[in-house]
């Protein structure tokens, strides 16, 4: 908006500038017999002036109006009240005097540059609190830039006014013509933003709902329900004021603006000088968080949020991945994946709007918020290791761009490139996470198990207590001993745990709530919360009956430090676990069946006894269902260690030689655990009670190996007397009551065809495998 300055032609003969005689004598003389006040004697005695007088007269009260200051003729509107009227609406001027048609039309056409000018200024001098943040703060200083190119021109024309007997009235309206559009362009403006923060409808009463400042109060002893009533009275107030329109959704409003009047080019080039000038502040906030990774955001304006509460301390017993997803997040909330987590987010200006203040990102940068993020996050994360990233130091000396400005994507792409490549070196190289990754699947997945038999052997008596009776000092070192026989890396990071329930009641449990082992919603919550206090009564009756044995609760932890424990961390360590736990079951079992096999090879089993063929058929019978029972339990072992564990580690391993980005490798991760728990069949609760009944059972009548031994003993000797044997019926029976249970593996594997031909085509492989299992 430049101004414009009334010049004399060139060559021209310089006039006087002065009044002549006559209209001297005109205006004193009209002056000196007017009515100081105002009235219906002053309307009558202007309306019967001269032209030249009445546009004289009324060009000087223009002058002052133009200013936002009451003239004689030019006065406030009737119905504009300075005290009631919201001064961001701008004052309305209406002419009070009657005036020629023409002059009164050409007034007509100038005041509303007053009104645009009063509100303006109005808007100025609000939005320059401290609460409205450093963005308003830019906006307001580029708007007050133009406003005094306004009143430069105003000076101007004052000037003009009075020293040029050629300055008029229309001259006037050439002169601020061009300027009635640009300050209209700025009222618009400066309605809008205005208008939306009054008709927000949204308080701050979702901050109290954030599980970030709930996890803050009970910290600090703030939790108690009274104290929060008392706390919700002191705060009723502030929480019912309405979010400002700060940060990213003034640039919002100003594009908007922009692209729906891309046609006109005054309002192109007005919206863009206010829209770098607004996103400068901005712009340096994004580029110190995507060049250094500090967040600095003192009014909440970027769309990068952190959470101060949660710090890298909490990796140690976070099993949700608390501090990678939360500690730093966007503020619209897509980056957070629950229900719970969402409840930081304010609520949208209108239903389907825009949020407010930061939580509103700019348009132009809706497609890189998520590099903006997650370059800054990385960053964050090399510095908490105490490494500078000082090679992209130099981006922040060089030129300025604004936030429309396609450099600043460049920036942001090749911010986001750098960290990106210095964190996954710093991960795949300095920590050496392959290796690491290697030594879990060694110790967690046993695919070098010679330690695990070695570990079974020397705590065998201790493996037999009751899990709360257990040593775990005692089984740490027994476990250090069998790993100081091997060639075994990290070892002093594997510890001996003990696991508070049995495997599959747990797991069940899990599913059974949530659906998946993941935590996310499922079907099974209703019916878990209507039957929730009778299954925990019945639980603790069967708990306190029988005592979960150290063998089935025995499990092992892995340690691991800062920044390794974003990638090995209690999300991840859990389901190793639970892998573990199920392959140290199925081995157990195993060994105690072939335990049992070498005990049945004694004279008891083998001696022939002709005089005894029901004894004969009996002894056949139970090496058969041994037999059976151990054939089962290599089949589900082999299936899971060759044809789920090992393919997709090797699938794992191709995408680490591959991964581009440090996200991408922790989902790989994720997924290559859950696709592991999905194939092993731990997370469908039908599969699940299936084969843990038969592997139960398999387990229990291992447990009977002696029981059968004592019982062909008396057979033998009760054949040998000759007397008959009475308790055959009772062997019997009690046979037949494992080969009943036993005998369910017909309904597992239904099952398994089942959802090997409708979701999970990898178990396929086991139906062919227990297919060659024959019934007796």
């Amino acid at each position: 908006m430049d101004p414009y300055t009334p010049r004399a032609r060139p060559g021209a003969r310089k006039k006087n500038l002065t009044l002549s005689a006559k209209e001297y004598t005109k205006i004193t003389g009209t002056i000196a017999f007017s009515p100081k006040n105002k009235g219906k004697s002053k309307e009558d005695s202007l309306d019967h002036l001269p032209l030249d007088v009445q546009e004289a007269m009324i060009l000087e009260d223009l002058l002052f109006v133009l200013m936002g200051i009451e003239g004689v003729h030019i006065t406030y509107h009737p119905d504009y009240s300075p005290e009631d009227d919201d001064p961001l609406q701008g004052i309305r001027f209406a002419i009070v005097s009657p005036l020629d048609p023409s002059i009164h039309d050409l007034v007509e056409r100038v005041l509303p540059l007053a009104t645009y000018y009063t509100a303006i200024s109005a808007f100025v001098e609000s939005r320059s609190h401290l609460e409205f943040g450093l963005v308003n703060h830019a906006l307001c200083a580029a708007i007050r830039d133009m406003l005094k190119e306004y009143q430069t021109l105003l000076s101007q024309l004052e000037h003009a006014f009075n020293t040029s007997p050629q300055f008029t009235l229309q001259k006037l309206w050439f002169y601020v013509h061009p300027t009635v559009h640009t300050l209209s362009l700025i009222y618009r403006l400066i309605l809008e933003l205005a208008t939306t923060e009054d008709d927000d409808g949204s308080s701050i009463s979702s901050a109290s709902d954030d599980p970030e400042q709930a996890a803050r109060d009970e910290a600090l002893g703030l939790g108690g329900a009274k104290l929060k009533a008392v706390l919700s009275e002191i705060t009723k107030s502030s929480t019912s004021a309405a979010i400002p329109v700060k940060g990213g959704e003034v640039l919002t409003v100003i594009y908007e603006r922009m692209q729906g009047m891309s046609g006109d080019p005054t309002a192109r080039k007005v919206y863009g000088t206010l829209m770098s000038a607004a996103g400068a502040p901005y712009v340096e906030m994004l580029r110190e968080w995507a060049t250094t990774g500090r967040l600095h955001d003192p009014y909440e304006e970027l769309c990068v949020k952190e959470s101060k509460f949660i710090s890298k301390g909490i990796l140690e017993v976070d099993y949700t991945d608390e501090y990678w997803e939360r500690r730093y997040t966007l503020r619209d909330g897509s980056t957070l994946s629950s229900k719970r987590q969402h409840a930081g987010v304010p609520p949208p200006r209108t239903p389907g709007g825009r949020l407010p203040g930061g939580a509103c990102i700019p348009p132009m940068l809706e497609g890189w918020k998520h590099k903006v993020l997650l370059s800054g996050k990385y960053l964050n994360v090399i510095r908490e290791c105490g490494i500078q990233a000082q090679s992209i130091q130099h981006q922040r000396d060089e030129a300025q761009f604004s936030v429309d400005d396609e450099k600043l994507y460049k920036f942001v792409e090749d911010a986001y490139t750098h960290a990106n490549r210095t964190l996954l070196h710093l991960l795949l190289q300095d920590q050496q996470l392959v290796p690491r990754l290697r030594s879990l699947k060694r110790y967690f997945f046993l695919s070098q198990a010679s330690f695990l038999t070695h570990l079974l052997d020397l705590a065998h008596t201790e493996l037999k207590k009751p899990a709360k009776s257990a040593s775990i000092v005692k089984l740490q070192s027994l476990l250090d001993l069998s790993l100081s026989s091997e060639d075994a890396s990290f070892r002093e990071d594997v510890k001996v745990t003990m696991a508070s329930t049995g495997l599959y009641e747990w797991l069940l449990k899990v599913i059974s709530v949530s659906g998946t082992i993941g935590g996310e919603e499922g079907e099974g919550n209703h019916d878990a919360a209507a039957h929730e206090e009778p299954k925990k009564d019945r639980d603790k009756d069967r708990d306190e009956k029988k005592a979960l044995l150290a063998i089935d609760a025995l499990a092992l932890d892995y340690t691991v430090k800062f920044p390794l424990s974003l990638v090995i961390s209690r999300k991840t360590i859990l389901r190793y676990q639970l892998l573990f736990r199920f392959l140290l079951h199925l081995k157990h079992v195993e060994q105690s069946l072939a335990s049992m096999w070498i005990e049945q090879k004694t004279t008891p089993w083998r001696r022939p006894v002709p005089n005894h063929p029901e004894f004969e058929q009996w002894r056949l019978r139970v090496t058969l269902l041994r037999t059976r029972m151990l054939s089962f339990i290599q089949q589900i072992l082999a299936f899971v260690t060759f044809e789920v564990l090992e393919p997709n580690w090797r699938s794992l391993e191709v995408k680490l030689t591959k991964v581009t980005t440090v996200d991408q490798l922790l989902r790989d991760h994720v997924d290559f655990l859950d696709t592991c728990l999905k194939e092993c069949m731990l997370t469908s609760a039908k599969l699940l009670r299936a084969y843990s009944r038969l592997i139960v059972t398999c387990s229990t009548f291992a447990l009977y190996s002696s029981s059968f031994t004592k019982s062909a003993n008396q057979a033998l000797a009760a054949a040998e007397a000759g007397d008959g044997d009475q308790a055959m019926s009772k062997r019997w029976e009690f046979l037949k009551k494992f080969e009943s249970n036993f005998n369910h593996w017909f309904f597992h594997l239904d099952c398994v065809q089942y959802y090997a031909s409708s979701e999970n085509v990898t178990l396929l492989p086991l139906v062919v495998r227990l297919s060659g299992i024959k019934t007796p």
